[in-house]
């Protein structure tokens, strides 16, 4: 599984709030610097996602999403896993995001001046989540038309515990979700082609599978499924759509929350409760990259509350030569 998970651009990481319902978001994942970790980051401008995984360390990653990971048919991975939350040293944590995302997605930061690059700390600066991984499955295709490959960890195995919580207040949402998500639905399920659904396994843990096609009915999406799930898709759940060009320039990732519930075979219809705020870098490249400085700015501000909230300096963004 290595060079999926070494490889990828995206994978959708899954969390889960206090009630126990999954919030799934595409992120850029890393092979842990011992190499018996799977790694993805968030701002510390935004730390909800972090903060879930140190509340609950239950999450899974799934790996679904091959474009621009230069693997020819690779398999779709699930791996459920522990999380671990590091955020003691927010220097550290940005320096190695820096780095890695520079190899990474080259293109992504390609002919942007060095005094830019070290002004945006409200983007590089990070908290990092390491996910111990407990059990993983893999099948050769998103159809999931063959009963999948597993591997579960010892009993034994446990990870390594978060770094403590600061203290005050978690930061307020800082992006306000669409007012009306009716409006998105019909132009999201034609525009973007990255389909996943997310939902509270039996065990306590998320589960994530790919989602082969969609259909709005009402307030619900029918989702048509693989045959050979890790489990029974019911109750809380998370749809999220996603696209990014081969050459990872900008992306596009719209999370849909509710519940899911059986609707004949290998169809099950998606309640939605509600749409979250997103990232979304959508455009040319001129487009995106006003839209991203403009999103930095809003969270500035906040750069120095949670360092300060963590009793360290703001962080400074060192490039490699």
């Amino acid at each position: 599984m290595l060079p999926v998970f070494d490889r990828a651009i995206t994978v959708e990481y899954s969390s889960l709030t206090k009630a126990g319902a999954p919030i799934m978001t595409p992120l850029t994942p890393y092979v842990g610097e011992d190499r018996r970790t799977i790694d993805v980051s968030t701002g510390v401008t935004y730390p909800a996602k972090a903060e879930r995984a140190r509340r609950n360390p239950r999450v899974c990653l799934l790996f679904s999403d091959p474009v621009g990971s230069g693997l020819a048919a690779p398999p779709v991975v699930l791996v459920q896993g522990l999380a671990t939350v590091r955020d003691r040293d927010i220097q550290a944590n940005t320096d190695r995001y820096v780095r890695l995302s520079l190899q990474k997605m080259p293109e992504a930061y390609k002919g942007q001046p060095r005094f830019l690059l070290r002004s945006l700390k409200a983007y590089f600066a990070r908290m990092w989540i390491e996910v111990t991984p407990t059990r993983i499955w893999w099948w050769p295709s998103k159809s999931l038309d063959q009963e999948p490959g597993t591997w579960a960890a010892p009993q034994s195995t446990v990870a390594p515990p978060s770094d403590p919580a600061p203290p005050g207040r978690q930061p307020a949402p800082w992006k306000e979700p669409p007012a009306d998500w009716r409006s998105m639905v019909g132009p999201t399920i034609e525009r973007l082609e990255q389909r996943d659904l997310a939902w509270l396994g039996a065990d306590g843990f998320p589960l994530s599978v790919p989602v082969l096609d969609v259909q709005q009915v009402g307030s619900s999406l029918r989702l048509s499924l693989g045959r050979h799930l890790p489990g029974t898709p019911e109750g809380p759940a998370a749809v999220t759509f996603h696209a990014h060009p081969e050459s990872f320039t900008g992306q596009e990732n719209h999370t849909f929350v509710g519940s899911v519930r059986t609707d004949g075979d290998a169809s099950y219809l998606f309640d939605v409760e509600r749409v979250l705020g997103d990232f979304s870098l959508a455009g040319n490249r001129l487009v995106s990259t006003v839209g991203f400085l403009r999103n930095l700015r809003r969270l500035t501000p906040r750069l120095e509350s949670e360092s300060a909230r963590r009793g360290q300096r703001v962080p400074r963004v060192r490039l490699p030569d």
